[in-house]
């Protein structure tokens, strides 16, 4: 992996937000869930399709905390456009559990 530097680690804006609406995603080529994500009065509520089925269902992750970079350009996801890319990482058996902050965060608060 090459080295970044400060400055450009500064330029990824990773934000805390909140899912308000998460759905199956039965047109992705991959199993995936849309997912609708409240990041406060600044930056608003954004979409993001993640491939995070095999330890969540949408029903469990309203209302959960979740970390996402939001300065991305909006991607074509089959059907729909994600806007934010939430972030998590993968387990022993690599599946994707997400990344949140331990407490709960106001919504848009930047990742230091």
């Amino acid at each position: 992996m090459g080295e970044i530097t400060f400055d450009d680690f500064l330029k990824v804006d990773i934000r805390a937000g909140r899912v308000v609406r998460a759905e199956p995603f039965p047109e992705a080529r991959k199993p995936a869930i849309k997912l609708w994500v409240d990041f406060g009065p600044e930056i608003g509520e954004k979409k993001s399709s993640a491939q995070i089925t095999d330890l969540y269902s949408p029903e469990e992750l309203v209302g959960r905390m979740v970390m996402a970079v939001v300065n991305f350009p909006p991607r074509q996801i089959g059907p729909m456009k994600s806007e934010v890319l939430v972030l998590g990482v993968h387990d022993a058996e690599n599946r994707v559990t997400l990344i949140s902050p331990d407490y709960d965060a106001p919504l848009g608060a930047r990742m230091c």
